[in-house]
C-alpha cells in the first residue's frame, strides 16, 4: 500500500472456505435477492446535471445485494468480513506502518456483494471516494474458479495517480486485494464475458468520516430537505458521473478516467444497530445495519 497504492494477497481463505461462500453467493443470486447497480447524482446545479446525464447501464453492469452478516445464509460472508476486519485492524495499529498510521480505521460498510452476468457487462472507470466521505481503504474478494481474462475478460484496472502505470488484476478464486479508495485508484472493471463475483467492504477514517457526516448535517439544516443529507450514504452501488469529467459519450468507453461518487441518499432518522466484530486482537467496532434496512436508501457504517 505504501509503495504502489494497493496489495493483492492470493489463497486468502483456501479452496474450503472459498467454495463456501461461493455457494452462498450463488444461491443468493438464484434467488433474486440482486438488484442493479444504481447511479445517484451529487449535489449540484441543474445546468451541471443536465451535462452529465448518461444511461446507468453504460456506467456500470452489475447486480448487487448488501448483506451484514446475521442474514440467514450468509454465515460464511460473515465469516470472510471478520477475516478483512482482522487484517486491516492489525495492520491500522501496528508500529511503523506507514501511511496507514495516518488513519484511525474502526467502522466499515456492509459487504456489497457483486455480480456481473456476463454479456460484457463492466464498469466504466472511476473513483470509490471522490468527495471526502470518509472511506479510505477498498477490500475486494474474488470468487471466480478457473478465471482465464484472456477469455473472461472481467479486470480489474487500476490506474494509480499520479503516473501512468496500469495495474490489472484478474477476479481469481480467493484473492483478496485492498487499496485506497479515494482519487490515488482511479478504476474500472472491464467487460466480463462470463459470470463474475466479487464481495467488497470499505472501511472508513474516524476523522474524515466525522467530517463528512457534519457537511452533511450542515446541509440539511441549510435546505431542510432530509433526503438532500444524502450524498452520505451507504456507498454502495451507487455511483454518479463527475459533472465536469463524464459525458455520455466518455462513459460508453471504460478507458475514459472518470471520478465518481459513491453514495445513495441518507434518511435523517434511520436508525443503525451498533456491532463489535472480532479482530482476533480487539475489536473494530463498526455500527452495522440490521438486516431488516434496505439498503437502497440508508447509511451503513
Amino acid at each position: 500500500m505504501n509503495q504502489y497504492g494497493l496489495s493483492v494477497v492470493d489463497d486468502f481463505l483456501g479452496t474450503e472456505k472459498g467454495l463456501k461462500i461461493l455457494n452462498e453467493v450463488r444461491n443468493m443470486y438464484s434467488a433474486g435477492a440482486f438488484h442493479d447497480g444504481q447511479l445517484v447524482h451529487n449535489m449540484r446545479t441543474d445546468a451541471q446535471s443536465s451535462t452529465s446525464t448518461v444511461r446507468g447501464d453504460k456506467i456500470r453492469g452489475d447486480k448487487i445485494k448488501w448483506v451484514g452478516g446475521n442474514e440467514p445464509g450468509c454465515s460464511n460472508v460473515w465469516y470472510l468480513t471478520n477475516q478483512i476486519d482482522s487484517v486491516v485492524y492489525r495492520v491500522n495499529t501496528m508500529k511503523d506502518n506507514g501511511i496507514l498510521g495516518n488513519y484511525h480505521i474502526r467502522e466499515r460498510t456492509r459487504a456489497m456483494v457483486a455480480c456481473y452476468p456476463g454479456s460484457g457487462t463492466h464498469y466504466v472507470m472511476h473513483v470509490d471516494n471522490p468527495n471526502k466521505d470518509g472511506r479510505v481503504i477498498t477490500a475486494i474478494y474474488y470468487l471466480n474458479i478457473n478465471w482465464d481474462a484472456s477469455e473472461s475478460g472481467g479486470i480489474l484496472r487500476i490506474r494509480p495517480t499520479p503516473g501512468t502505470t496500469v495495474a490489472d488484476i484478474e477476479p481469481k478464486f480467493d484473492r483478496l486485494i485492498f487499496f485506497w479508495s479515494d482519487i490515488r485508484n482511479p478504476h474500472e472493471v472491464q467487460p466480463a464475458h462470463r459470470t463474475r463475483y466479487a464481495i467488497t467492504v470499505w472501511y472508513f477514517d474516524k476523522k474524515e468520516r466525522e467530517e463528512a457526516l457534519n457537511r452533511a448535517k450542515l446541509e440539511n439544516s441549510k435546505t431542510n430537505n432530509a433526503n438532500a443529507v444524502a450524498q452520505l450514504a451507504e456507498p454502495d452501488s451507487t455511483t454518479s458521473p463527475a459533472p465536469s469529467t463524464v459525458t455520455a459519450a466518455a462513459a460508453t468507453s471504460t478507458s475514459t478516467p472518470a471520478s465518481a461518487s459513491a453514495s445513495t441518499v441518507l434518511s435523517a432518522n434511520k436508525s443503525l444497530t451498533p456491532a463489535s466484530m472480532t479482530t482476533g486482537t480487539g475489536s473494530l467496532n463498526a455500527n452495522v445495519a440490521n438486516s431488516s434496512c434496505p439498503a437502497s436508501n440508508e447509511i451503513c457504517t
